[in-house]
């Protein structure tokens, strides 16, 4: 795997793995979209928005970047420096696999605008072109609508059927299961 931090630039955001220091940005973020992201995540308790579990965890996905199991990135407004979306490809498995998941969620103010297809395009190339992965697989609720128009867009093709897949929102949830393969591997 490139060892290589990444510094994505796209025309409205900067991409980057987060640390410690991005603590208070994190908290921002996941205390703005809380209530509008509630029933597409796992049940949270209050402790995970505070501002000492998003420091822990943006320390967190440092080691995992370091370590090579996950990379976590954060996209920055250009503009306010403020962040517009999160993506994770977690789970990444090298060898005959070459695979990872990949995991997203954008900013309710910017939803819509097209800024979660302009990072996860730039990262999903820096995931084939620099970490050289073979296959990215995504998974969403048949009910969400805007993850498989967006799934779709960025070439993700239906792979199958998950039943009770996810426990989300308190609730074992099924999924459509996706992935896009690298057109280079």
């Amino acid at each position: 795997m490139s060892s290589k931090v990444p510094r994505i630039v796209t025309a409205r955001t900067e991409i980057t793995v987060p640390t410690a220091a991005d603590g208070g940005a994190l908290r921002a973020f996941v205390v703005a979209n809380r209530e509008r992201l509630a029933r597409w995540e796992p049940l949270r308790d209050d402790s995970y928005f505070t501002v000492d579990a998003c420091r822990e965890r943006a320390a967190d996905a440092w080691l995992q970047f370091e370590r090579g199991n996950a990379i976590h990135l954060l996209a920055w407004d250009l503009a306010s420096s403020r962040i517009l979306a999160q993506c994770s490809f977690t789970h990444l498995i090298r060898g005959v696999f070459d695979a990872c998941f990949l995991g997203f969620a954008v900013d309710g103010e910017s939803e819509g605008s097209g800024i979660m297809h302009e990072v996860l395009e730039a990262a999903i190339g820096y995931m084939f072109d620099e970490v050289a992965l073979h296959r990215i697989m995504a998974n969403y609720m048949p009910a969400n609508l805007r993850s498989e128009r967006l799934l779709t867009r960025l070439g993700f093709e239906r792979e199958g059927y998950g039943r009770s897949y996810l426990k989300i929102a308190g609730r074992w949830e099924d999924h459509i299961l996706t992935s896009r393969l690298n057109p280079s591997s």
